[in-house]
């Protein structure tokens, strides 16, 4: 149940906010802001790392033992163009559940609701490694994504409860940096647990699903005794002093999201759904998403198709484009920390980026050039992440408005996750799927026209939060004088 009967009432509240804010020295903000660091950084970026790990290798296990009576394909009579409905009827619950779960989050607790989700989710994810046929396969993935709803808008939703929109860079880069980590842990699973194939009786790809299962599980404890609720939540006592709170929630933007705040509000999510904003960044997010699953879902097959090596050392071959996208990650944060162009502007050159990655799949007919495209594409789309979600979170309203605005968002940006797989069906792959690339490549230009619309929509706001933010930079240097 949700804790906001219990919050302490603090005096300073009465005070007019730039005056509170001023009683702090710089020492004594950088204290609290460590301390808040501390709690969310590495936490939210194994989080969102355990949940890509479970996405990406279902890619990776479609090539474990290719060719051979226990690769995935074989063992449950599938074709490659059924497998593709593994992601995609996956992605289709969370269009369905992923806004209802989030509106939950408030009502139940952060800690609570995300504990129940790792936990639930691991469970089902184990479960997967004793299906017979696909028609299992296809009914639990459904079942894995339903409970799985609410982990990643979870994140961001909390996230704005805690960091004004303009720091929104640093927790969203360790989010997505230590995130990317995915795709070389999961590889490396994938690499390891081949060998463990035949053992018990078990193919490699059940061992992945049951040890990533359990892994998940544990982890879910680890969220219940780490993750925080609120700034003034009960248990923020024991870590933060009353005035230390009230510090952080009145950092906030007015209409960020408050301890305080009602579990549901019906009037802000009307108002979100009226909302232009909402709509222009919900397509934007659904375009990017199609190009980063195709990417996502080709990847593995062009590495193992095109003979770079045998299985299963092919999947170490997923490990640079992982790491491309972390540098992707470490440069956009510093882009954004250092105000140098307003996010809107950053958006639109790293788009570039993703056009011209997949423009090289159309060009370039070799395979090592087709692995740097995947590269390329892989740190654009990343890097591209980084302004978008803090810009996004400045036009956050109210704990509901919040709630539902990231779910809707990512719940409606989840259709990129059923078309991207769908692009890549076994009758397109003639022409190494230039056909796939040429559509995913249209939602990328589209991209560009949602952004422009978003831009309309905030231009007054983001031109006084990049001067904001160009203030801050320049105390920055006067404080390191």
């Amino acid at each position: 149940m949700s804790d906001i009967s219990k919050t302490p009432v603090v005096e300073t509240t009465t005070l007019d906010r730039e005056e509170f804010l001023a009683t702090f020295s710089l020492e004594e903000e950088k204290k609290i802001r460590r301390k808040v660091d501390k709690r969310f950084f590495l936490l939210i970026g194994l989080m969102y790392m355990v949940k890509q790990i479970d996405v990406n290798n279902v890619s990776s296990i479609k090539v474990l033992q290719v060719g051979e009576d226990s690769n995935i394909l074989t063992e449950l009579n599938m074709s490659a163009n059924q497998y593709n409905w593994v992601s995609s009827i996956y992605t289709i619950a969370y269009i369905i559940f992923e806004t209802p779960s989030n509106l939950l989050l408030k009502k139940m607790t952060p800690r609570l609701w995300q504990t129940r989700i790792f936990f639930t989710w691991g469970i089902v994810l184990a479960c997967q490694g004793a299906v017979q046929n696909r028609q299992g396969l296809l009914a639990l993935r459904f079942l894995l994504a339903m409970l799985e709803t609410g982990s990643y808008p979870g994140i961001l939703t909390q996230l704005n409860s805690w960091y004004p929109s303009e720091e929104m860079a640093t927790p969203v880069a360790w989010l997505m940096g230590i995130s990317q980590c995915s795709s070389i842990v999961g590889s490396l699973l994938c690499y390891g647990i081949s060998y463990m194939d035949g053992v018990r009786g078990l193919s490699a790809w059940r061992w992945v699903f049951i040890i990533e299962g359990i892994i998940t599980v544990l982890f879910s404890g680890v969220i219940y005794a780490v993750l925080p609720d609120y700034p003034k939540s009960p248990r923020s006592n024991t870590w933060l002093t009353p005035r230390e709170q009230e510090f952080i929630e009145a950092r906030l933007g007015e209409n960020a999201p408050k301890t305080a705040d009602p579990a549901f509000s019906k009037k802000e999510i009307l108002a979100a759904l009226r909302s232009p904003i909402q709509w222009s960044f919900t397509f934007s997010q659904m375009l990017i998403n199609l190009g980063m699953y195709a990417l996502q879902w080709y990847l593995p097959t062009l590495t193992t198709s095109f003979g770079f090596t045998t299985l299963p050392a092919n999947q170490l071959l997923n490990i640079p484009p992982a790491v491309t996208g972390i540098c992707g990650v470490v440069l956009g944060a510093f882009i954004l920390r250092q105000a140098i162009l307003p996010r809107p502007i950053q958006l639109m050159v790293y788009n570039g980026g993703i056009i011209i990655a997949f423009i090289l799949f159309f060009a370039v007919s070799a395979t090592p050039g087709l692995y740097v495209a995947c590269m390329l594409g892989t740190f654009s789309i990343t890097i591209y992440y980084i302004p978008f979600i803090s810009w996004r979170s400045a036009t956050m309203k109210g704990a509901t408005g919040t709630a539902f605005a990231w779910g809707l968002q990512n719940s409606i940006g989840q259709l990129g996750g059923i078309i991207g797989p769908q692009l890549f069906r076994s009758e397109w792959a003639y022409n190494r799927y230039k056909n796939s690339f040429a559509i995913a490549l249209a939602g990328v230009v589209t991209a560009i026209v949602s952004n422009l619309a978003c831009w309309w929509w905030t231009k007054e706001q983001e031109r006084d939060t990049f001067k904001a933010a160009q203030a801050k930079k320049q105390q920055r240097k006067l404080d390191n004088v």
